[in-house]
């Protein structure tokens, strides 16, 4: 196994913003990312398992596929699944501090995984990778609070959160995430996100996507957190799913991990 630097353009894969969908490529998914707490070998051998982990379900669409347990043995001998990997050290730029030594500072662990052997493995829990061009999903997502109600719009200042957190969400599962700009937005009431509208899928091409996800986000104090009920057509039918009491940063992985198992083929959402 050899240790080497990715290029930046390997690494630029992990920004909080999804990249366009042009420049998508099947090798990209076969790298993942993890932030460990320094370079010893235990951390590394733990950051592999939970790199070889995510990088199932960015190969695959599927989630479930990494919690099988035959996923879970493999974890345990990720190192022999792994063509490369680098560190960056969080705090570059820093100096050192009382007795902390580099190999105490958090990092982040970028690795590529050997492709033949991964597959395999996908093969043999019962999975297949996803390597076609995967499309941009327009996120309509309506969102409601005490004493406010709005559509997350891509160019409002109030909305930057949301679009960080579902940037990252799509970061993890490969699938790049745009939303409406502001114009759009406001035009949009609850009665018009129907994920088979003709004018909703006039309305996700506008904004660059190429399907809509439909989503509505309730604040529950009763749940102690957010109510999220999601929507989406795929194969001729609107596929929904939901999740409740949640932070809106798992509301929005749930959102996208449906949607990839959907449009992967892999299953219905969960």
């Amino acid at each position: 196994m050899r240790r080497i630097h990715f290029p930046p353009m390997a690494l630029a894969l992990w920004g909080v913003v999804a990249s366009p969908a042009a420049a998508f490529e099947p090798s990209d998914i076969y790298t993942s990312q993890v932030v460990v707490s320094g370079q010893g070998d235990a951390n590394r051998l733990t950051g592999f398992g939970i790199c070889l982990e995510r990088v199932l379900t960015r190969v695959t669409g599927d989630v479930e596929l990494a919690g099988k347990p035959d996923a879970k043995a493999a974890m345990a001998r990720a190192a022999d699944y792994v063509a490369a990997y680098s560190y960056r050290d969080r705090l570059e730029g820093r100096p050192v501090h009382d007795e902390q030594g580099t190999y105490d500072r958090p990092h982040n662990l970028t690795c590529r995984f050997k492709t033949a052997p991964l597959d395999k493995l996908i093969g043999d829990l019962g999975g297949h990778p996803w390597l076609m061009r995967r499309p941009v999903i327009a996120v309509f997502l309506d969102v409601e609070k005490p004493a406010a109600r709005y559509t997350v719009a891509a160019n409002n200042q109030r909305d930057l959160a949301m679009r960080q957190s579902f940037g990252n969400a799509s970061n993890l599962i490969a699938l790049d995430a745009v939303f409406p700009p502001e114009t759009a937005a406001l035009n949009l009431g609850a009665t018009d996100l129907d994920p088979a509208s003709p004018e909703l899928k006039v309305a996700a091409e506008a904004a660059g996507g190429d399907l809509p996800l439909v989503g509505r986000l309730i604040w529950s104090d009763a749940d102690h957190g957010w109510i999220a009920n999601w929507a989406l057509e795929q194969g001729g039918a609107v596929h929904r799913w939901s999740v409740r009491g949640v932070s809106f940063d798992d509301a929005f992985r749930t959102a996208l991990w449906g949607a990839a198992r959907l449009l992967s083929e892999s299953g219905e959402a969960q």
